[in-house]
């Protein structure tokens, strides 16, 4: 089967991983997160824009040095060139989706923890689709 096509809120809030890549497309890469209480992903910047969706949890969005409240079924958007991050603030873990356009991570990948993510150097993307 060409395409994604799955119960995103199912497969996000059964994520344990810190990252996992589900889907890459070309142009579009479908991540899940899991951010223990008080982890945060890290500022970051993308060429272009980025949809993250929290399915459970409470935290905060930065963007641009804006700091916004967010909990479950909020979501975000993040403009090519922003600066970000999203903080867990909460006492649970907080899952979250998000689309990178274009994709950011290496097909398939898999981050246990954010240690393990800080520590692949070599996992941008490098092409490679998930078909």
């Amino acid at each position: 089967m060409k395409g994604y096509i799955d119960n995103i809120e199912k497969a996000t809030k059964e994520n344990m991983n810190f990252r996992k890549v589900l889907y890459t497309a070309v142009h579009t890469q479908l991540v899940v997160m899991h951010l223990n209480p008080g982890e945060e992903i890290g500022e970051e910047v993308h060429e272009l824009a980025q949809f993250i969706r929290v399915e459970e949890g409470k935290g905060v969005a930065i963007l641009d040095g804006v700091t916004t409240p967010v909990e479950d079924d909020f979501a975000i958007i993040v403009p090519a060139g922003a600066m970000h991050n999203i903080i867990n603030t909460g006492d649970e873990p907080m899952k979250l989706y998000t689309l990178y356009s274009p994709p950011e991570h290496k097909d398939g990948t898999i981050h246990a923890t954010k240690a393990d993510a800080e520590a692949d150097t070599a996992d941008h993307f490098d092409g490679k689709t998930t078909e």
